[in-house]
């Protein structure tokens, strides 16, 4: 079976296929990281590009992303090995005054597939306990998610403290009345339109947080 098996069983939220098709792979000797890369987040970009096209909606993708989990479990006990694994860790959560969760919790399951180490705080998130919570477990970046337009001036005044906090994590915002540049004015650190460009712009906050050799 091929990487393409793993794309469709996931558009097919076909579990028992997609755990067959990850586990040939890893009888083969496939990389891990291509499986990942290659096979759960490049599949999870598809389902992020029909959702955008308005070919699938947010039942949908959630289905898709809990379809990915079973294959990611497959790997997580041989990622945990590699002392590569890790991408950095990212504390998340939906701002104070917003209780939705769907968008939130599926972009913590991608960046979980993506390799990061995601602490999800849940709904409803005082800015200080965002700050508090990064502190604790070291966070390099910050996610803040929200639903509603009411919910944009909380979003606003928690990246404030958090820059104000002097803390090294990187802020990164997304939710459906946010934009670009609504992030760009609030001095947010990253943007993301959707859950699977998500795991991209983390990974690019990352890279440029490295020092340089």
């Amino acid at each position: 079976m091929t990487m393409n098996t793993i794309l469709q069983a996931i558009l097919d939220f076909d579990e028992a296929l997609l755990k067959k098709s990850v586990q040939e792979q890893l009888d083969a000797g496939t990389d891990i990281n291509i499986i990942l890369d290659k096979g759960l987040i490049q599949a999870m970009d598809v389902v992020g590009q029909k959702f955008t096209k308005g070919e699938i909606f947010v039942p949908e993708m959630m289905i898709a992303a809990e379809t990915m989990q079973v294959g990611l479990e497959l790997l997580k006990p041989l990622l945990v090995s590699d002392s590569n694994e890790s991408k950095g860790t990212i504390v998340i959560g939906t701002v104070k005054g917003d209780l939705h969760d769907i968008g939130k919790n599926l972009v913590s399951l991608m960046l979980d597939g993506g390799g990061f180490d995601v602490i999800d705080l849940g709904v409803d998130i005082e800015p200080e306990k965002f700050i508090q919570a990064a502190e604790e477990n070291k966070a390099d970046i910050i996610g803040l998610s929200a639903l509603l337009t009411t919910a944009m001036p909380i979003m606003e005044k928690t990246v404030n403290l958090i820059k104000k906090s002097n803390l090294p994590a990187k802020t990164f915002i997304g939710g459906a009345p946010v934009t670009l540049q609504f992030s760009e004015q609030i001095g947010a650190d990253g943007y993301s339109e959707n859950a699977p460009g998500a795991v991209a712009v983390a990974r690019k906050l990352i890279a440029n947080a490295l020092p340089v050799n």
